[in-house]
């Protein structure tokens, strides 16, 4: 369908790709990866011809439509959500005019066997087969069920576009472009301004989608539930792996130790003839066995070892200082802008130590939160109170608007650092990947990714004890997205993070607070509890909203609370899951405790120190650790399912 052929990207003496090549199937479900800056954008941009090669050439099928959505762009502010929506349509409201012309024209003829009639016959079939392809007799319906599932609600129809965020424009932008139905999707991080629940219908969408899907995405669960091929670029060169994401990044580890290990094997190798041939050069009596091995050299097919772009971010949070065991205290906590009501009757308490996610649709009050917190706005409705020695660390999501882009990296920090924590602003940057020229960059230049690490460099300037993080892995990659995560899991402050990533969120918040309807609603659990609770509820709530005769026909079973049959049966599938899946993790635990204890009596009686042993021993806890934690997890989801 899409041919990219030695495709070449320089920029003076610097190369971005080098000869890179590979072919684009219908039907294909890829996910484009690498580190920011690779070229994944850009090789988006050479596919619809956005951008030229260097070298090389990007060809496409006569048939072939392309729909791109870029991290970026603007929606016209002229009409509703639902006019802007029905664009999508453009071309099924042309074959409508030119049917109903063909249609009035036929009906006016006569000539009934001229090639002029049947011509006329001919094109008016055509403009109906081709009006039903594109969906135009379900047009309506695909508009309110593609907005549903993407966050809008239905009152949001008749809005006009210019009251919408810039994260709902993006949305209006995908609706159009999922309803166009192209060959191809080329989707640039589509899942930024997306909630978690519009991410899971827009799984959905894609699995079942009849073209090809290409997408650019570092949320790690998108890309295992839609693609099932993973293209790496790293260094100017494209790997091709068959799989989806997690099984590529085992794949990946696995061709590079038997790459190392062949690479390895022939240095051994290439070392033992050098010496040979060293070593007898000048021995008549061996000149023949020489030559033989010089040849031999010659010949050899040299294995080259795929250069490995180690560079990582250096995140370790500072020591959190003491605060009081209630870090804040939120009572009755409500907000509203004008008319505008956003959610009320927030009551909860946030502990020490506590480490908790913010969740819901967007809109519905996660940044408001966020922002009252912080003290940058004052709550319209009852009170919220901070502890004692709470000192704030705040991550906002709208980094370009808070960031001065006429100023430099380095100035950013200098502007807000003070003490001795001067002396290492130079050291703090490089730890972010900022080195060499890069710190003298004026901010107005950084990619969206370079923005973020500069504002995670910035909460590295002064301990604090309360992290509040908005979306802070928009933008980053997987390799600094998992750096973050597992630095956030070694900090010993309270962390409040709003974020739609699942893999993310998963392992380190215990607690999620769901903003709905006006309202918020607290679950003491990881965000995969709370995925399948919200699932069961919305089961529940679906019963609740059945017919008015179905509703009547069980006043009995409405009135006392019970689940319905269907409910029960859904419950109790959830429950055979989670027994299943809490008796295998115990099942390999037994294991991994059987060989803990091996590696201990081993280790006992060792007589020399074998750095192998023990990174294996290690690597074992490790595993123990991870499990008990999963054990621990499913256990009181179970736990918590049984009860209901």
């Amino acid at each position: 369908m899409i041919s990219l052929d030695s495709l070449t990207v320089s920029y003076g003496g610097w190369t971005l790709f080098d000869n890179i090549s590979f072919l684009i199937n219908p039907k294909d479900r890829i996910g484009l990866v690498g580190k920011n800056g690779a070229g994944k954008t850009t090789l988006l941009r050479l596919i619809i011809g956005e951008q030229q090669p260097t070298s090389g050439a990007v060809t496409k099928n006569a048939d072939c439509t392309v729909g791109y959505l870029p991290q970026q762009m603007k929606v016209a502010d002229t009409t509703t959500l639902v006019q802007e929506t029905a664009k999508a349509f453009d071309e099924v409201l042309r074959l409508e005019a030119e049917i109903e012309r063909l249609t009035l024209e036929i009906g006016e003829r006569t000539d009934y066997e001229s090639e002029a009639y049947a011509e006329l016959l001919h094109r008016l079939n055509d403009a109906n087969d081709r009006y039903h392809i594109l969906g135009g007799e379900t047009r309506d319906a695909d508009i309110e069920k593609t907005l549903l599932g993407l966050g809008f609600r239905r009152e949001d129809f008749g809005r006009a576009t210019s009251e919408f965020s810039g994260g709902w424009r993006m949305r209006i932008e995908l609706a159009k472009l999922l309803l166009r139905r192209p060959s191809i999707f080329l989707l640039d991080e589509p899942t930024n301004h997306l909630d978690i629940e519009s991410i899971q219908w827009l799984e959905e969408y894609l699995k079942n989608y009849n073209g090809a899907v290409l997408v650019i995405s570092h949320d790690r669960a998108f890309l295992d539930n839609v693609t099932n091929r993973t293209v790496e670029l790293s260094l100017g060169k494209i790997y091709d792996y068959k799989v989806p994401y997690s099984k590529y990044v085992v794949l990946r580890a696995e061709r590079r130790e038997q790459q190392m290990a062949a690479y390895e094997n022939q240095q051994r190798l290439i070392e033992k003839t050098e010496e040979f041939i060293e070593k007898f050069r000048y021995k008549p009596t061996k000149s023949n066995q020489v030559q033989s091995r010089i040849k031999q050299l010659e010949k050899l097919d040299r294995i080259e070892v795929d250069e490995e772009d180690l560079a990582t971010l250096n995140i370790k949070f500072p020591p959190a200082p003491r605060s009081g065991q209630v870090v804040a205290e939120l009572k009755e906590l409500g907000m509203s802008f004008g008319r505008k009501h956003v959610f009320s009757g927030a009551e909860f308490t946030i502990s020490k130590g506590d480490k908790i996610a913010l969740v819901g649709r967007n809109g519905e009050g996660k940044t408001t939160l966020a922002r009252l917190l912080i003290g940058h706005l004052t709550p319209t409705e009852g009170s919220i109170r901070l502890g004692a020695n709470v000192n704030i660390g705040y991550y906002a999501q709208n980094q370009e608007d808070l960031m001065n882009g006429e100023i430099t990296v380095y100035d950013t920090l200098d502007k807000v650092a003070v003490g001795d924590i001067r002396t290492r602003l130079r050291d703090i940057l490089g730890a972010f990947l900022f080195r060499g020229e890069d710190i003298e960059k004026k901010v107005k230049v950084l990619s969206g990714g370079e923005r973020s690490r500069l504002a995670l460099a910035s909460l590295m300037l002064e301990p604090h004890n309360l992290l509040v993080l908005d979306e802070p892995t928009n933008h980053m990659d997987m390799r600094s997205k998992d750096i973050l995560k597992s630095a956030l899991l070694k900090y010993d402050g309270t962390v409040v993070v709003v974020s739609h990533d699942r893999e993310f969120l998963d392992g380190m918040v215990d607690k999620v607070y769901e903003f709905r309807d006006g309202g918020v609603k607290e679950y003491l659990g990881g965000i995969y509890y709370f995925l399948e609770k919200r699932k069961l509820e919305s089961l529940q709530e679906v019963e609740r909203k059945a017919t008015p005769v179905a509703a009547a026909a069980a006043p009995k079973e409405a009135s006392s609370g019970k689940l319905s049959y269907e409910q029960k049966k859904e419950q109790e599938k959830l429950v055979r899951k989670l027994r299943k899946a809490v008796e295998a993790v115990e099942s390999e635990l037994a294991g991994v405790e059987q060989q803990i204890a091996q590696w201990d009596e081993k280790l006992a009686a060792a007589t020399e120190y074998i750095e192998a042993d023990y990174a294996a021993y290690n690597a074992l806890k490790a595993r123990y650790d991870k499990l008990m934690h999963e054990w621990e997890k499913t256990s009181y989801e179970l736990e918590l399912t049984e009860e209901q």
